[in-house]
């Protein structure tokens, strides 16, 4: 059964947070994430390890950050290939069978033409480069998550389009105002989520910046815009800072009842964002199946 087949029949769960597992293992503020594929690679599969044994379904790369002017900015540049190649065998080696692994794409870091120097082409070209390494090294599909900026996220798709023929996930990030429900770019949901669908995508839909209880507004309005599987992975609350720690409020069972609340809406496929963990997606996992 192919992914999607399977998203529409059983449903898909996906991994929670990278970054708050990898805070926990001792990763400082500051330093790109991805320098651990390099340096302790073993922490990376465990971590993929975990939310597997936790129920889900599809783990994603430690490759968000990976495009060349991310890297670049971070000194690793020149690791760009090794990075994108070692996150990919971390997380194949945590899998088994019926198991899936993403490979990661998130923004470049780089605001396009006019409101910043990145033009699109250079934009594609990023993608393209990044997505050409994950699929050599065997990923099962795409997912391009975070975005602010559709026109980024389209150009995401035509990079990875331009090198593979895998399935792609992109999810855009939204903020609720008054208005209601855009992203930083001002993207509106109805007509972003069709854009990223007619560019190819084969499921849509937001993660991050928002807890559960919100979301479940934005996946109710996101799910009657579109027929495609939607995706969402809400943050654990509105992250909180106590002394120098960040922390996100929601606990375990209150984000899951809420991914139940979003399941019930139709939604294909759930997962965590920030400040979640593997004991977050076996809650959801005991609640939904």
């Amino acid at each position: 059964m192919n992914i999607i087949a399977k998203a529409k029949t059983e449903g898909l769960i996906l991994d929670g947070a990278m970054g708050t597992m990898l805070i926990r293992e001792g990763l400082k503020g500051g330093k790109a994430s991805e320098f651990w594929n390099l340096e302790k690679p073993k922490v990376i599969r465990n971590i993929h390890k975990s939310y597997f044994d936790a129920g889900a379904d599809i783990v994603v790369t430690n490759t968000f950050g990976a495009t060349l002017p991310k890297l670049q900015k971070a000194g690793l540049g020149d690791k760009i290939e090794a990075i994108n190649k070692i996150a990919v065998q971390q997380a194949k080696a945590a899998a088994c069978a019926e198991k899936y692994v993403a490979g990661d794409i998130g923004p470049t870091g780089e605001m396009l033409k006019p409101y910043g120097n990145l033009s699109l082409t250079q934009a594609i070209a990023s993608y393209a480069e990044q997505a050409e390494y994950l699929d050599k090294a065997g990923v099962d599909l795409f997912i391009i998550e975070t975005m602010f900026d559709l026109n980024e996220a389209l150009a995401a798709i035509e990079g990875i389009q331009s090198v593979s023929k895998l399935p792609i996930f992109a999810t855009l990030t939204f903020k609720q105002m008054k208005t209601g429900f855009a992203t930083m770019m001002g993207n509106r949901v109805e007509t972003s989520m069709q854009a990223l669908i007619d560019a190819g995508a084969v499921a849509v839909g937001a993660n991050c910046s928002i807890g559960s209880d919100t979301m479940l507004i934005l996946a109710d309005q996101i799910r009657q815009s579109i027929t495609e599987p939607v995706i969402i992975q809400p943050n654990a609350g509105r992250p909180e800072t106590k002394g120098i720690e960040v922390v996100y409020p929601e606990t375990k069972d209150y984000f899951s009842d809420n991914i139940k609340r979003i399941k019930e809406l139709g939604v294909e496929i759930v997962g965590g964002c920030c400040g979640t963990t593997p004991d977050y997606i076996r809650s959801i996992v005991e609640k939904i199946r």
